[in-house]
């Protein structure tokens, strides 16, 4: 995503989402009260501000959000209430990366086949196959080797059988662990097509740069032993962002996991690149009710709560009762809902319809 200043969505956000905000590739997040990377970028052809417009919007997507996804709401449609804006902090500033303990949390299993080895800011996610493991996302490079490698390995998994890396879109809090799991295991490395573009583009980068490998296309199934993962793109947090479908299971029971690529509206504003979100969201939503989604997840625990709910997935629960991370598929298209009519409002306060 690109937004430390996503780091605790509940507590800090600017007022409203209609100046986007960029996170630059070599920013590095900050801890939760001391620093904020966001940075104002200006609006494109902007041709009215019309915020009453967009009302009606704001209210389906709350209504939408509810409790659950209330983090998503704030990240999109932003807090119905002003709250004061925040300033930002670049990594020269910074001077190397943030310390540990703002950023570290211990690696979870959450399904029989998925793990957590996530920050507590940033997720990333280990797919376990009969023939080795497929890792989505990979973090900012401070913390790839402490939260997928080791974290791994205290899970009892072995890194080294990591086969393929689905990288959700090319900002630095997702993509800069990829190079160091291509050169040190060998990963397949997976990107849509746009984002490999942006790749291509840098000569350095935290981490390194991950060598061209996989296109990521539009309904390609990355399959490793017995499972596969189905590639959805979703054009609009980032020209390649990439969404995901792919099975896990609870206690033997199988479930599909609908995995959000990319949420917030920090690009250069135009109403085309709002209606590109906008059609990606309904685009999404309907593959997800195709494959029958019943667990929502993000690279951003902000928006899924997976760092505080990774703790308790695996913990005994009352005969019936759902896995902690399992909404049905009214909470996986409330969910999408909320991206989408969020994107319809903020593009009718600006441009109108």
């Amino acid at each position: 995503m690109g937004l430390g200043c996503l780091a605790n969505i509940r507590k800090r956000m600017i007022m409203r989402p209609s100046i986007s905000q960029e996170m630059h590739d070599g920013v590095h997040p900050v801890s939760r009260h001391r620093r904020n990377p966001c940075r104002n970028t200006p609006l494109r052809n902007r041709t009215r501000e019309n915020p009453e417009a967009a009302k009606p919007y704001r209210a389906t997507a709350k209504a939408a959000a509810g409790e659950r996804w209330m983090g998503v709401y704030t990240a999109t449609c932003g807090y119905d209430t002003p709250v004061a804006k925040v300033g930002f902090v670049t990594s020269e500033a910074l001077k190397g990366p943030p310390e540990r303990a703002t950023w570290y949390a211990p690696p979870q299993q959450v399904f029989d086949n998925l793990y957590w080895v996530g920050t507590k800011e940033h997720s990333s996610w280990a797919l376990k196959t009969g023939a080795g493991i497929i890792l989505i996302d990979t973090l900012y490079s401070y913390a790839a080797e402490a939260e997928i490698i080791d974290g791994l390995k205290t899970l009892g998994l072995d890194p080294s059988t990591i086969k393929y890396v689905i990288i959700t879109h090319a900002h630095g809090d997702h993509d800069q662990g990829a190079a160091l799991l291509q050169s040190k295991y060998g990963a397949r490395i997976v990107m849509g097509v746009p984002d490999w573009e942006v790749t291509a583009k840098r000569t350095t980068y935290p981490g390194g740069v991950a060598k061209h490998d996989i296109d990521g296309l539009d309904g390609q199934k990355v399959t490793l032993g017995d499972t596969s993962v189905t590639l959805v793109t979703t054009p609009g947090h980032t020209p390649g962002t990439l969404s995901l479908l792919f099975p896990v299971k609870d206690h033997g029971r199988k479930l599909t996991v609908a995995y959000s690529g990319g949420t917030a509206f920090n690009f250069a504003h135009t109403a085309d690149r709002f209606d590109t979100y906008i059609a990606s969201q309904r685009k999404f939503a309907k593959a997800a009710a195709a494959a029958g989604a019943t667990v929502m997840l993000s690279n951003h625990s902000a928006f899924d709560h997976a760092l505080d709910l990774a703790p308790k997935a695996m913990a005994a629960r009352a005969k019936g009762q759902p896995h902690v991370f399992e909404v049905g598929s009214q909470g996986v298209a409330n969910y999408v809902s909320v991206l989408e009519q969020c994107a319809v409002a903020v593009k009718t306060a600006e441009y109108g319809k």
